[in-house]
Formats: structure tokens, C-alpha cells, sequence
């Protein structure tokens, strides 16, 4: 069992963890409980109702979130011909082709979001393995590959603070909504998106309670459970 510093268990104290709280009730004690000199990142979890061994029940998807991540994005395109030019143009970290790819097979992972064009899906297949595992790897669902012309667009929403989530092996959704130097109603409305998004993704295949426990947490902070009821009231509109 991990054990925890005297600051940490002083932050809990104000942490009643037999309790739910409202949106806006967590991200107060989130900011409450902070005990580090970072700007940490605060992360929903989402346990759902799903089995992950399921095809017709995977949840996968993206969304933008209102107020970013609080950090610059560093975007990779892997791409080839005018393609190159159109990325680099649009302001893309790393631009390249089989280059780039044997850089990422011997190890190099210095970026944020991975950009595809179809014409390169068939080079870069072999990084699934790698890219994969760490949520990176283009896909045509998460808007990660595109034609050409999209390459814009793609590069704008990455560097606006697009977000993926997806269903892990646990049945669990993580996914970042900001950091806690944030305004709260900045934060409110990133998760907002983020909590629409999920409910939006909702595979065919779902049965009973679809979302079952909600939370949110710093990146060295305690989890604190969420209300469900008005978790899944929020909205944007």
C-alpha cells in the first residue's frame, strides 16, 4: 500500500469520502486539497457500465474542450507530397514521413497528438504498438486521420485542446479537463463537454446503467466522488 506524505493526508482531511459531491462542490475542494507547487492537472474517471470485451460496447471518441488543457500541444503530422506543406503551414510540431517513423520505432515520443493522412496509413500501421498503448496512434474516428485539406482544421482543434476518450481494459474513461490553476468555471465547462461527449458516444450495444460512478482528481490529489444526478445534467446549451 502506498504510503502517503503528511501533506497529502493533511489536504484529505477537509474530504468526506463516504460522500458525493456537485460538480461545482468538487472542483472547489479539488482546488482546497492542492498540496503541491505545481499547476496539476485535474482528471475525470468515468466507470461504465461496459465490458470492455464487448465490440458492440467500446466507447471511443473526441471533443473540444471550451477553455484547452492549459499547456501547448505538440502536434506531429506524418504525411507526404502537398501534404507537407499544407501541415507545416498550419503550424504542425514535427512534419515528415518514413523519417519520422523510424524515429518513433527507436524510442522518440516527444510530442502530444499524432496527425495521419490516409496515404500513410499503411506506413505507420506498424506503430501500433508502440503509439497505441499510449493513446497516440492515428485513427479515423478521433479525427487523427484526414485528407489533405483537413489538415488545418485537424492541427487548429489539436491545438485548441481536443481530447480523446476511450474505454480501457477496466471498464474506466480518463480524460483530462484542465488544470487547477483554472478558473472553476472554466473547469465546469470543460467538463461539461467532456461528460456530453461520453453520453453522446453511447454505444448500441450498452446495457443497464451506462455510466455508473463519476469522479475527479489531481494529478497527485485524492479522488472525489461525484453526484451522478447533476454530473449528467450538465450542458453547454
Amino acid at each position: 500500500m502506498t504510503r502517503r506524505g503528511k501533506k497529502y493526508q493533511e489536504a484529505v482531511k477537509v474530504l468526506d469520502k463516504a460522500k458525493t459531491y456537485s460538480p461545482e462542490e468538487a472542483i472547489e475542494l479539488a482546488k482546497e486539497m492542492v498540496h503541491t507547487k505545481f499547476d496539476e492537472t485535474v482528471e475525470l474517471h468515468l466507470r461504465m457500465g461496459l465490458d470492455p470485451r464487448n465490440a458492440t460496447q467500446q466507447v471511443r471518441g473526441v471533443t473540444l474542450l471550451p477553455h484547452g488543457l492549459g499547456k501547448k500541444v505538440r502536434v506531429l503530422v506524418l504525411a507526404q507530397g502537398e501534404a507537407v506543406r499544407i501541415a507545416e503551414s498550419a503550424g504542425a510540431d514535427y512534419v515528415g514521413d518514413d523519417e519520422l517513423i523510424e524515429k518513433i520505432e527507436n524510442g522518440w515520443l516527444e510530442f502530444d497528438t499524432a496527425i495521419a493522412t490516409p496515404d500513410m496509413m499503411g506506413k505507420v500501421g506498424k506503430l501500433g504498438r508502440i503509439l497505441g498503448r499510449r493513446g497516440l496512434m492515428p485513427n479515423p474516428r478521433t479525427g487523427t486521420v484526414v485528407a489533405a485539406g483537413d489538415l488545418t482544421r485537424a492541427i487548429e482543434d489539436a491545438r485548441k485542446g481536443q481530447v480523446e476518450f476511450r474505454l480501457d481494459r477496466t471498464a474506466i474513461i480518463h480524460v483530462p479537463i484542465g488544470k487547477i490553476s483554472f478558473d472553476n468555471d472554466k473547469l465546469l465547462e470543460n467538463l461539461t463537454a467532456v461528460v456530453e461527449a461520453v453520453v453522446k458516444a453511447k454505444p448500441s450495444g450498452a446495457k443497464g446503467q451506462y455510466i455508473k460512478t463519476a469522479s475527479i482528481s489531481t494529478t497527485m490529489g485524492a479522488g472525489i466522488k461525484l453526484d451522478l444526478k447533476p454530473t449528467l445534467s450538465l450542458s453547454s446549451s
